[in-house]
């Protein structure tokens, strides 16, 4: 079966699916996979397969196609098709409750060179990532991810993600809330100063900042009771990136200092990269250059002494956005730098790294 004919049986099955007709669909497909010499033609069917499966819940088949779906986009050797092709296999995963192997596939996806599909399924693949993360019950990596997701949803107009998203926030308050219960019931102070944190960045991520501050509020109160400077930093960055969304920045930036000199007595350098990074924006909106300066000196030496750069090229970290590799030495450098050198072992250490990961 040639180029043409695989296109014309491909739309045929297309027809057929969307007339509700779908084992016939499947049945042409079918035919397709096993008649067809086009290699193209053959990734775009099991795309068509892998969809089909997920919808009518044989997530097994579903898992089955994706594997092959890879295979032949390696043999395409194609970026864009390996990206598709590596995000079926993640939500094959995902719908198995495999969460592991999702947040692994998801973040091979994210490591990949650019790609022009990358506009257009990377909020799919953060909302994958989120849904395994609420499966594994990672609460502030899901909602981190649930925010990329939607962020990709309004910049791209794409509607349909943002239900998506949507839906799987509403899972993720159901969690929270149950989450809330059981820690009220065991006077888990520390789980309901969380959770409150939880359902508050919930709320900020819609937009309802009326009902985010009190939130805020309440985790502050029992993060100050029970001691945690780290969580009433958490809290801090929170509401400063509230007064930013309703433009009073000034009281942004008071959030924020507070924020710092409580990072500052526990010593998380982390803590205190984000709120420079987020004082900068501020500082460079106001027009306060002298401000601006300061936090930029005191966001390098953050980077510095947390060893935040690159071990080739010596940028920092996270000023730009760059694809970042971690090697098995836990070694962090850009993937265009690891790439471009062309060496095979870790450039710090020379350690064997044969089996990248991506962050």
């Amino acid at each position: 079966m040639g180029q043409d004919q695989t296109k014309q049986q491909i739309e045929k099955g297309l027809q057929l699916y969307q007339s509700n007709q779908t084992e016939k669909a499947l049945q042409v497909w079918m035919k397709v996979l096993e008649k067809s010499s086009d290699l193209v033609g053959r990734f775009r069917v099991l795309g068509c397969l892998v969809t089909a499966h997920s919808e009518m819940g044989r997530y097994k088949e579903m898992l089955k196609f994706a594997v092959v779906q890879i295979d032949t986009a390696r043999e395409l050797e194609d970026a864009d098709f390996l990206l598709e092709s590596y995000l079926n296999l993640a939500r094959s995963n995902e719908k198995l409750c495999e969460f592991h192997k999702t947040v692994s596939y998801c973040k091979t996806c994210l490591g990949l060179p650019g790609t022009r599909a990358a506009a257009q399924l990377g909020g799919q693949v953060s909302l994958s990532m989120g849904n395994a993360f609420l499966g594994l019950s990672l609460f502030q990596k899901a909602l981190e991810s649930f925010e990329k997701a939607l962020r990709y949803a309004h910049n791209n107009d794409d509607t349909m993600l943002e239900c998506r998203v949507c839906c799987s926030l509403g899972s993720f308050y159901a969690q929270v809330k149950e989450s809330m219960k059981i820690a009220l019931q065991h006077g888990d102070r520390p789980l309901q100063a969380l959770c409150l944190l939880c359902f508050a960045d919930i709320h900020r991520s819609r937009g309802d900042l009326e009902t985010a501050f009190p939130r805020y509020d309440s985790a502050m109160s029992i993060m100050t009771e029970i001691g945690n400077r780290l969580g009433q930093v958490q809290v801090l960055l929170g509401v400063a990136k509230c007064w930013v969304a309703r433009k009073a920045l000034d009281k942004a930036l008071d959030a924020i200092e507070r924020a710092q000199d409580l990072a500052e007595e526990v010593g998380n350098k982390l803590s205190q990269l984000k709120l420079h990074c987020l004082s900068e924006g501020i500082c460079r909106s106001k027009g306060l250059q002298r401000e601006l300066r300061a936090h930029v000196v005191r966001f390098h030496e953050c980077v510095e002494e947390t060893e935040l750069y690159c071990g080739l090229c010596g940028e920092s970290i996270g000023e730009k956005n760059r694809r970042l590799q971690a090697l098995p030495c836990s070694h962090i450098f850009h993937l265009r730098c690891l790439q471009n050198n062309g060496t095979r072992s870790c450039p710090n250490c020379r350690r064997s790294s044969m089996k990248p990961g991506f962050v």
